[in-house]
């Protein structure tokens, strides 16, 4: 089992460079740990013009020619244009007339680093509890996780992500064409509280104790077949129950409500998890 144990090097993004020795520094993997951070920081996305899914560079807020740092505070992502028309202008300068802009660029890159201390945390916890299952576990960083995905020119999706965790062969050859992978979301088994509030904190309305009506449960994957009538049609989602037995199904379009029990079949009972299978391209071209 191959696990991608993020693991931020909190000093190392204080001061912008690696410091985990000189292969490390010197290696292929120099600067990857840094850009990880990054991406996740900014929400992969140009910090200037909120463009996304195109690449970024990693860009200094207040430049170098004028004192600007290399620690991770000082450090952004930008899109390729507007990397290259802020050049070595401020951002105060770049982003003349856009004060709100300005002062949220400059508040999120104060931000302490509490997103990759919690990591650091939970990560142990984690690495325990996949030993109990007593199989071999190998955990690897995100860094190392991009840097192979990038090498074989994977697209940026979870599943070729953890395609990516670990060693990969330099002789790995993927399929480039559509695959069909599984999708599996934690959903929760619904939840203990009795009563619905408003916008005040106030309750308005009770909920049964009972959870199971004519045999189906609230999070079980359904699909109805309606015939006739505003809902017609097939619907296939997660159902949640009603007392009267017209339940309502949550599909991939929307929400239908009011469909009648009878219409009704049970694919899957509720056990906290949703199931999805999505096409996707299996590399970039």
């Amino acid at each position: 089992m191959h696990i991608e144990r993020t693991a931020f090097d909190v000093h190392a993004l204080s001061v912008g460079v690696p410091l985990q020795g000189i292969e490390y520094q010197q290696g292929t993997l120099a600067g990857y740990e840094v850009r990880q951070y990054l991406l996740e920081h900014w929400g992969r996305a140009c910090a200037y013009c909120g463009a996304s899914g195109v690449p970024l560079q990693v860009e200094h807020i207040r430049p170098r020619s004028r004192g600007g740092s290399d620690r991770v505070s000082n450090l952004t992502l930008a899109c390729r244009p507007c990397n290259h028309a802020k050049g070595s202008l401020s951002v105060e300068a770049f982003l003349k007339g856009k004060p709100q802009l300005v002062a949220k660029i400059l508040s999120r890159a104060k931000a302490p680093l509490r997103d990759a201390a919690a990591m650091n945390s939970t990560r142990w916890a984690l690495w325990g509890s996949l030993k109990d299952l007593r199989v071999p576990v190998h955990s690897w960083s995100g860094g190392r996780t991009k840097y192979n995905r990038s090498r074989h020119g994977l697209t940026k999706t979870h599943s070729l992500d953890a395609l990516a965790v670990g060693e990969v062969p330099d002789d790995m050859t993927i399929e480039r064409f559509p695959a069909i992978v599984l999708l599996v979301s934690c959903t929760g088994r619904g939840t203990h509280a009795r009563t619905r509030t408003d916008k005040h904190g106030f309750p308005r309305l009770k909920l049964p104790r009972i959870k199971r009506f004519f045999g189906y449960a609230t999070g079980d994957l359904v699909t109805a077949a309606v015939l006739t009538g505003k809902n017609a049609g097939t619907h296939t989602g997660r159902v949640a129950v009603r007392s009267n037995g017209r339940f309502n199904i949550r599909t991939a379009h929307g929400l239908v409500q009011g469909v009648h029990r009878r219409h009704f079949r049970l694919l899957q009972r509720a056990d906290g998890y949703g199931y999805a299978r999505r096409a996707e391209e299996s590399a970039a071209e």
